[in-house]
């Protein structure tokens, strides 16, 4: 833990009093999205101070030129670049011509920042001095609304206190802005148009290179103790921004308010001919609803998420804000409405990754999409690679690859490989497993075996055509090997043999041979229409089992573990208990040289492979890897804590389990890894939903049913959780005393509670364990 500022709430993160060290972490934290578009936390007034300014479009994006030290052949051209759209919350304040600013004010008391995360809202309040001794109280809210997805709402609410002013509100549109993290310094807009009419503005705009098309809009009502003022505002325009001024005088005691409405339209959605009416559509909707129409919706709407997607906890105030947060900012990043996009690592956080997609979406993802939403939302996830298959095929032709062969992409926007770390780019190659994997999790879970004939079984030759290329046989060993890679642990890099690799190697060849002679079999058409399409033949087929059939794995009888690697026992193995607390983390401490020859772990990396095949190990197998390895893992990546705490649970360490739990839990609000200021790690945060569901609850799929070993942290008086499964939505119920079923359902579902089979029946709470 590097902060401990967030006061502890079951539904809403808190900031009481004002710090600017902590603004940047809270702009990270406070951040609010709908799926569509988000925001960082950025004030609306004026602030001189330290901050990181970040608005998102779900889906727009530049291709920043790569730049290297050293340009080796198959580097992606470009790196992806989340791209900081144009800021429409903008609203300077003026006092007496004095500009509003927290930073320059003499003084800031009662500051109270709230992310309202049940109702999906933002606010803040403060009193405030200014350096002409003016003391004002103002009161902020906003929100971006999940029904009018193009849109978002802000209340602002300024009252002297201490003497008579003038005040002038300054709401405007800035689009000549620039992104924190750019290679070249490029610029990524080109305005279009800037125009204006009545209480509208509008900056027409599209991206460089990619050329999205783009309206930012604005309109605002001002008000004098809610009665709403007739005026018409000073206007100023340049070639980038837009803004209306509105002054009024007020006594002493009297409230200024302002509404806001704002947001984007995009061509992925309109006609780029059609923006800016597009965008008055939206403000008219706006308008006709107001502020708390808009907001009674957005509460609405929220409650709806929550009603499905919330897990309780019961005891534990941390553990219960904690994984609320998770599952909020997962909702505010997707919401499965639009089948274009996809899971980016930052959300609308930040920019530090790049792209939108990476191996994350299908191994961590997709379990919490498909059982708190739908299997279409989870079907769509995949269709998205589905849809990236030639370029994946692309991508690997490229680095030689031949035959239909696909290696998809690390980082992506469109399916093209955009990440620019030749260690990355080339070598963690173990993200085609993930893609496959999330396959056969789908079908596990779901039982629709349709999207396998349909689409999933030619994304499973490619990836099968690439492993069997990638394979290289090994006169030494008589074995295949699989050289220079990077496995999960980045902490290694062109290492031989990586186990999760070629064990994912080998299981990838296994299933798409399966699914060949299944899909023969059940779908004969299907089966020739992508026999015909991929032109795969018996003799490859054979040539793919060779391979598989005599994969090599590293392993140390000494240990009786799988190694990592071939030379990880040629490492300084001194465990991370003995390593200097001065020296965390290593990544902010260390040369990057220091970091390769240690034998510190970045995340789970045998342990991902045992997590997800855990039915192909022994609990004993399970006990030796995770005592051997744990010890030198770090926990430097967010994607580290949960797939510990699952098998930790799974081993009955439940203190360590806990601990892990609320690791990744409360990775970002206690800024674990000292970067929280760059933006949130949410795709790890489905990873702390299966760490209550798949660790503490033990759901697991067995015999083609849901499966549960329900445990608790003594921490805890009780937890709750629900999952759609096949269509049927069961609640789950664990106390220190019983663990209790409830079914919403016409029909009964047979279920597996730590082995032995139960019926749980319809609408009917169901105590199966005490």
């Amino acid at each position: 833990m590097n902060q401990d500022y967030i006061k502890p709430d079951q539904w809403s993160i808190i900031e009481e009093g004002f710090d600017a060290s902590r603004v940047k972490s809270s702009e990270s934290l406070f951040s609010i999205g709908n799926g569509a578009m988000g925001q960082r936390a950025n004030f609306e007034e004026q602030y001189s101070g330290p901050t990181f300014q970040g608005s998102y479009i779900a889906g727009v994006y530049y291709p920043d030129k790569t730049r290297v030290g050293w340009w080796k052949n198959g580097y992606p051209e470009y790196f992806a670049k989340v791209l900081n759209a144009p800021n429409w919350i903008g609203i300077n304040v003026k006092v007496n011509g004095e500009a509003l600013d927290l930073f320059n004010c003499k003084s800031v008391e009662n500051f109270h920042r709230e992310l309202n995360m049940k109702e999906g809202w933002l606010s803040r309040s403060f009193k405030a001095t200014l350096q002409n001794d003016v003391q004002v109280a103002v009161k902020t809210k906003r929100f971006l609304s999940l029904d009018l997805d193009e849109l978002g709402a802000i209340r602002y609410e300024i009252t002297p206190l201490n003497t008579d002013v003038s005040i002038t509100f300054s709401p405007y549109l800035d689009a000549g802005i620039t992104n924190e993290d750019t290679n070249w310094d490029d610029k990524f807009w080109d305005v279009l148009n800037v125009s204006y009419e009545g209480n509208q503005g509008f900056i027409v705009a599209k991206t460089m290179k990619t050329e999205f098309h783009t309206c930012t809009f604005m309109e605002s009502q001002v008000f004098v103790n809610d009665i709403l003022l007739d005026t018409s505002p000073e206007i100023e325009a340049t070639e980038n921004t837009v803004s209306f001024s509105y002054s009024k005088d007020l006594k002493a005691g009297e409230t200024y308010k302002i509404e806001k409405f704002g947001g984007y339209t995009v061509d992925r959605n309109h006609d780029k001919s059609e923006l800016v009416t597009a965008s008055q559509n939206v403000l008219a909707k706006a308008k006709d609803l107001g502020f708390l129409g808009l907001l009674e919706r957005q509460m609405q709407a929220w409650a709806n998420i929550w009603d499905m997607a919330d897990i309780t906890i019961e005891g534990d105030v941390k553990a219960q804000q904690g994984i609320r947060f998770n599952i909020f900012q997962l909702n505010q990043t997707y919401l499965g409405k639009d089948s274009r996009l996809n899971i980016g690592p930052k959300g609308f956080t930040g920019e530090k990754y790049g792209g939108s997609t990476y191996w994350d979406t299908e191994a961590y993802c997709i379990p919490f999409y498909m059982a708190t939403k739908n299997q279409s939302v989870a079907r769509s996830l995949l269709e998205y690679r589905y849809n990236h298959l030639e370029r994946a095929i692309e991508n690997a032709s490229k680095l030689g690859f031949t035959n239909g062969a696909a290696l998809y992409p690390m980082v992506t926007m469109n399916g093209e490989e955009c990440h620019n770390e030749w260690e990355i780019t080339f070598e963690e190659i173990h993200r085609n497993g993930a893609i496959a994997f999330a396959i056969y999790n789908y079908y596990r879970y779901t039982n629709d075996y349709s999207y396998i004939p349909d689409k999933g079984l030619e994304v499973l030759i490619g990836i099968a055509r690439f492993w069997q290329q990638r394979a290289t046989f090994s006169t030494d060993k008589n074995k295949y090997v699989i050289l220079g890679v990077t496995g999960p642990n980045e902490y290694e890099n062109n290492v031989n043999n990586n186990w999760y690799t070629n064990y994912l190697a080998q299981w990838c060849i296994h299933y798409a041979v399966e699914n060949i002679k299944k899909v023969e079999t059940e779908y004969n058409s299907d089966y020739i229409r992508i026999m015909n399409k991929t032109k795969l033949s018996e003799s490859e087929i054979q040539q793919w089992g060779e391979v598989a059939e005599n994969m090599y794995f590293p392993y140390s009888e000494k240990h009786q573990v799988y190694l990592q690697q071939d030379g990880f026992l040629d490492k300084d193995l001194v465990t991370v208990a003995d390593l200097d607390k001065s020296q965390r983390p290593i990544n902010q401490k260390w040369s990057w040289d220091r970091i390769l020859r240690s034998p510190y772990i970045k995340q789970a990396d045998v342990l991902q492979g045992f997590y997800f095949f855990e039915d192909q190990f022994s609990q004993d197998d399970l006990k030796r890897h995770f005592d051997f390895y744990e010890p030198f893992t770090v926990h430097e990546s967010s994607l580290s804590p949960c797939v510990h705490s699952i098998q930790a649970a799974k081993l009955d360490r439940m203190e360590q389990a806990y601990t892990f739990y609320l690791r990744t839990s409360r990775l970002d609000l206690d800024d674990y890894n000292k970067e929280v200021h760059e933006g949130l790690h949410i795709t790890s945060m489905a990873g702390t939903w299966m760490s209550i569901v798949e660790g503490f609850g033990g759901m697991r799929v067995k015999d083609n049913m849901l499966s549960f070993t329900p445990k608790i942290p003594k921490q805890w008086e009780g937890y709750s959780f629900k999952i759609n499964f096949r269509n049927q939505i069961l609640k789950v119920v664990v106390t220190q005393q019983e663990t209790k079923f409830e079914l919403e359902s016409a029909k009964e579902l047979k279920i597996l509670v730590n082995d032995e089979l139960q019926v749980i029946t319809p609408n009917n709470y169901e105590n199966v364990s005490g």
